[in-house]
């Protein structure tokens, strides 16, 4: 009986502050209080996502393939790591355009004994 007792006093006591500050700040204020905070939760997902494609595309501008050997790196290095090559006058979008077929790897095989 005591729970029930402190349940409806919470209860009281939340909807008395709740008719206090609506007759301080008037409805209209809880509306539009309440629909932005609706608006935010719809929102923040958006932003997120659009995030996640500004971070794509800027990882995908750093990606450099050397024209040498194929070899993929980030950007960060001047020179190949695989061969040595200069990667710095590589263009970024002609590497994105081409296809695997159109790259040269030559293989030499050695015979390990």
């Amino acid at each position: 009986m005591n729970y029930f007792l402190k349940a409806n006093l919470n209860l009281f006591t939340y909807s008395l502050i709740a008719l206090v500050a609506i007759s301080i700040f008037g409805i209209n204020f809880f509306i539009s209080f309440l629909s932005n905070i609706l608006l935010l939760l719809f929102l923040i997902p958006l932003l997120l996502v659009i995030l996640a494609f500004i971070s794509f595309y800027s990882y995908k501008s750093k990606v450099n393939t050397c024209e040498a050997c194929g070899a993929i790196s980030l950007g960060l290095s001047k020179t190949c790591m695989n061969c040595g090559a200069n990667l710095e006058n590589i263009s970024n979008n002609d590497q994105f355009n081409r296809k695997p077929s159109e790259s040269i790897i030559e293989v030499k095989a050695e015979e390990v004994q």
